[in-house]
């Protein structure tokens, strides 16, 4: 028996495990752009896609396992580097394989948060026409690593933390547990010439951030990487990173801050960071959890604070109670407050622990403070006993700007 490359075995293993919960003729599809890391996620799920199911003690059976490439049309050549991915992966014997460009919108979160959300929404695209019912990401540890030293840097919660999930409704990571230099190594083994991104390679020495770069670093710690690009650093289509014109946050996270911490922490540094991200996952989800339980006790319904029930044109709101607030944990109690305001509308990348600050201080130190501005136009404040949050409304019965509490009678 030939004997297996380790970085493929451990690639198809990886695989395997996420197919392995499948039924019969299932649709996985793989989201590749043909970087390294997508392009082994590929040959991986191609190889295991037909195994699905195969032990000594049950018939095997397959599963269907598909591509989708987006076309972001960033890059002079981006639609040769789509087409070239597709190739290979009908090589490798996956179908249907789809070519999607992307449809960007404004976002306000710059150029990487941007491109992050076309993409997503391109993959949610096909995976809904073609009935998928998984959708692969390559995502490796070391990528799990930059999000971790992200969310870091940006004074982030323990939710943000705590990285990128294995799996999160249709999208499943398999390659968290592997490093990039193993995706790259499966390349070599199979001879897949693999695409290099280069928004992922540094600028020359002496190259400024940009200001889009600059616009970028708010939101870096939020706008998880997709897992679709070419995060090798080296192969085809080398070219310096300053020629792409824009050099993400986490490319330099990468470049420069991890080599660092590994020259002076010593080797493993992203071995750890990948560890505290998956223990600080398991601890955001129990408090998510009594969070949210804590918000349904707190939750009432606008008839509970008598005479100021909104109109139609006031906009979403959900009322809540201080006095089951008030008592609680600090921590359940602000991470109650944020998913209030989530649920209202306001962007998770956008709703910052100044906003939750001001939340809390309606609850557990109320001295007849005006309204709360929140992300996306919502609007919180204090009516009648109660804690309101409101959506942002698009107008108000009387053609004011909506800024008003959604009743006449402030404590």
């Amino acid at each position: 028996m030939a004997r297996v490359d380790p970085a493929v075995a451990a690639a198809r293993t990886a695989v395997r495990a996420v197919l392995a919960d499948l039924d019969p003729g299932d649709l996985v599809l793989v989201a590749c752009s043909g970087g390294a890391d997508s392009l082994a996620l590929a040959a991986a799920t191609a190889a295991e896609a037909r195994r699905v199911g195969r032990s000594v003690r049950s018939r095997g059976y397959a599963v269907r396992a598909g591509a989708v490439v987006v076309d972001h049309g960033l890059q002079p050549d981006s639609a040769d580097v789509a087409r070239r991915a597709a190739e290979q992966c009908r090589d490798l014997g996956l179908d249907p394989v789809e070519v999607r460009p992307a449809e960007w919108q404004g976002t306000g979160a710059g150029p990487e948060g941007g491109a992050r959300a076309a993409r997503y929404a391109a993959i949610e695209r096909v995976a809904h026409a073609s009935g998928a019912r998984v959708v692969l990401l390559g995502h490796t540890l070391d990528d799990q690593a930059e999000q971790v030293l992200l969310g870091l840097a940006r004074g982030a919660g323990a939710r943000s933390l705590a990285g990128m999930p294995r799996a999160r409704g249709i999208y499943r990571r398999p390659f968290l547990g592997l490093r990039r230099a193993q995706t790259e190594a499966v390349c070599a083994a199979l001879g897949l010439g693999f695409w290099t991104d280069p928004t992922n390679l540094l600028p020359r020495s002496g190259v400024e951030i940009s200001a889009g770069d600059r616009a970028d670093v708010a939101s870096a710690a939020s706008a998880v990487p997709d897992g679709t690009d070419g995060t090798a650093d080296g192969a085809e289509h080398r070219t310096e990173g300053a020629a792409a014109g824009f050099v993400p946050l986490r490319s330099r996270v990468r470049g420069r801050v991890l080599p660092v911490l590994e020259d002076t922490l010593g080797p493993g540094v992203a071995e750890a960071l990948a560890r505290s991200a998956a223990q600080l996952r398991d601890d955001a989800d129990l408090l998510d959890a009594l969070a949210a339980d804590l918000l349904e006790r707190a939750t009432s319904a606008p008839a509970a604070a008598p005479g100021t029930e909104p109109g139609p044109a006031a906009g979403d709101v959900r009322w809540l109670d201080p006095g089951v607030l008030a008592p609680a944990h600090a921590a359940l109690r602000r991470r109650a407050l944020r998913a209030a305001a989530l649920a209202v509308g306001c962007a998770p990348s956008d709703t910052t622990a100044r906003h939750v600050d001001a939340l809390d201080a309606l609850v557990v130190a109320w001295t007849g403070q005006g309204p709360v501005h929140l992300p996306g136009g919502a609007r919180a404040g204090r009516a009648c006993g109660r804690v309101f949050l409101r959506a942002a409304p698009s107008a108000t019965a009387d053609g004011q700007d909506g800024d008003q509490p959604p009743g006449t009678t402030q404590e």
